[in-house]
C-alpha cells in the first residue's frame, strides 16, 4: 500500500502533457497557454477550416467566425417568406459610399455616423445661416409702387388645399426627422434623457402617419402644378441673372419663374418621389422587394440622403414664399394678388391675362368684386 502511494506521488505540469496523437502534428497541449506560438507556420494555416485549426491551436475557432463574417448561411426553422435571412448572423463584406470594405451593417453605420450625420447637420445650419443673413443684409422683396386693389386668382381653392396639406405632412416628417437624427446632439442635453425619450417615440409615430399623406398630396401637387412647371422660353436667362435678386429688379416670367420651376421638378417631383419610394420601401410595401438588412440600409441611405437634399431647397423655397417675398403667402393663403404684384414677380403672366389669353379668374366660384374690374396696363 505504501508503495502503491509513493508510486502515485504528484509530478510537475510538464510531467501531464501528453505525447502528440498520431495524426494531430504539432498538437502540445489541451490548455490554450500552452500552444506554441508559432503555429501559425503550418502548412495550409490560412486555409484550414475549423477542425483542422483545433489540432495546432485548440480554442482557435477562427476559420468558423470568418465564415459567418462572411455572410454564410446556417439554417433556421423560420420559412424564407417570413425571414429570408435569418440563417445569416453576419453580413458579408461590401463597400458603400464613404465607407470602408468591411460587413454590411458596419459599412452602413460608417456611412451613417460619419458622412450623413456630420455634413448633413452642417449643411442644414449653413444654408440656414445664409438665410438669416440674406435676411438681414438684403432683406426681403418689396412690392415697388401703390397696390392697386384689383385682384388676381393666382390659385384656386384646390390649389391651395393641395399645397397645404402637402406642407402640412411635410413639415411633420422634416421635425421629426431632424429631431430623430440630430436630436440627442442639441435636444437631449436640454430635455434630458426621459422627456426626450417620449418626445422622439411621439414624433416617431407621427412621422409614420404623416407619411401616407405626404405620399398621397405630393402625388396631387404634382399632377395639379405640372402642366404651369413645365420649362419654356425665357427660364434660362432668368437663371443665368439669378432672377434679377441682386440685380434690383426681377426677371419678366411666366406665372411660375424658373426658380419655382426647379423647385418643382427637383424638389417636389424627383425628391419628393425618391422619399416616397424609399419609405415605402422601408415600411416593407414595394412588391417585389427582398427584405433583408442590404435592402434596409440602402433604402434609409436613399431616403436620408434625398430628404437632406429636399429639406435644403424647400427651406429657400419656404422663405421666400414668406419673409422673402410680401405678398406671396398672402396670395397661397387667400388664392389672389393685386395686379401691381402680378406685374412686378410674373409680367409674363399678367401680360398674358391684360391680353385677354388667360383668365383672371381660376375657378368659377364667387370672386370679389374688384375681379370683374377690367385689367389695366
Amino acid at each position: 500500500m505504501g508503495n502503491a502511494l509513493a508510486q502515485s506521488a504528484p509530478v510537475s505540469a510538464p510531467d501531464l502533457k501528453p505525447a502528440a496523437a498520431p495524426g494531430m502534428p504539432g498538437i502540445q497541449s489541451m490548455n490554450i497557454a500552452d500552444v506554441k506560438p508559432d503555429a501559425s507556420t503550418e502548412p495550409g494555416y490560412a486555409s484550414q477550416n475549423n477542425g483542422e485549426r483545433a489540432k495546432v491551436q485548440p480554442g482557435n475557432n477562427a476559420p468558423m467566425w470568418r465564415q459567418v463574417g462572411s455572410g454564410v448561411e446556417g439554417f433556421s426553422s423560420l420559412p424564407k417568406t417570413q425571414a429570408p435571412e435569418a440563417g445569416v448572423l453576419i453580413q458579408p463584406f461590401v463597400q458603400y459610399p464613404g465607407s470602408r470594405v468591411t460587413n454590411a451593417g458596419e459599412a452602413w453605420r460608417q456611412v451613417r455616423n460619419n458622412w450623413l450625420i456630420p455634413y448633413g447637420g452642417s449643411l442644414l445650419l449653413i444654408v440656414l445661416g445664409a438665410i438669416v443673413l440674406f435676411h438681414f443684409k438684403i432683406g426681403p422683396m418689396k412690392v415697388k409702387g401703390e397696390m392697386t386693389g384689383r385682384l388676381i386668382e393666382r390659385f384656386s381653392a384646390f390649389e391651395r388645399a393641395a399645397h397645404w396639406a402637402n406642407v402640412a405632412a411635410f413639415l411633420t416628417l422634416a421635425v421629426s426627422g431632424v429631431v430623430m437624427a440630430f436630436g440627442k446632439f442639441f435636444l437631449l442635453p436640454v430635455l434630458g434623457g426621459t422627456l426626450f425619450g417620449w418626445l422622439t417615440y411621439a414624433l416617431k409615430n407621427a412621422h409614420n402617419f404623416a407619411g401616407p399623406l405626404f405620399a398621397v398630396s405630393l402625388l396631387v401637387v404634382i399632377a395639379t402644378f405640372m402642366r404651369d412647371n413645365m420649362p419654356a422660353k425665357g427660364d434660362l436667362q432668368w437663371l443665368l441673372k439669378g432672377g434679377g435678386l441682386f440685380a434690383g429688379h426681377e426677371i419678366d416670367s411666366a406665372r411660375y419663374n424658373a426658380g419655382e420651376k426647379v423647385v418643382f421638378w427637383v424638389g417636389v417631383f424627383t425628391l419628393g418621389l425618391t422619399v416616397v419610394v424609399s419609405g415605402l420601401a422601408m415600411d416593407k410595401l414595394l412588391p417585389g422587394l427582398t427584405y433583408d438588412r442590404s435592402t434596409m440600409q440602402i433604402a434609409h441611405m436613399v431616403h436620408s440622403v434625398s430628404n437632406l437634399m429636399m429639406l435644403l431647397m424647400m427651406m429657400g423655397h419656404i422663405y421666400l414664399g414668406t419673409l422673402g417675398t410680401q405678398g406671396a403667402l398672402e396670395g397661397m393663403k387667400t388664392g389672389f394678388v393685386d395686379e401691381t404684384w402680378a406685374e412686378q414677380h410674373h409680367k409674363l403672366w399678367y401680360d398674358d391675362i391684360k391680353a385677354g389669353k388667360i383668365s383672371a379668374r381660376r375657378t368659377p366660384v364667387a370672386s370679389p368684386t374688384s375681379l370683374n374690374k377690367p385689367v389695366q396696363a
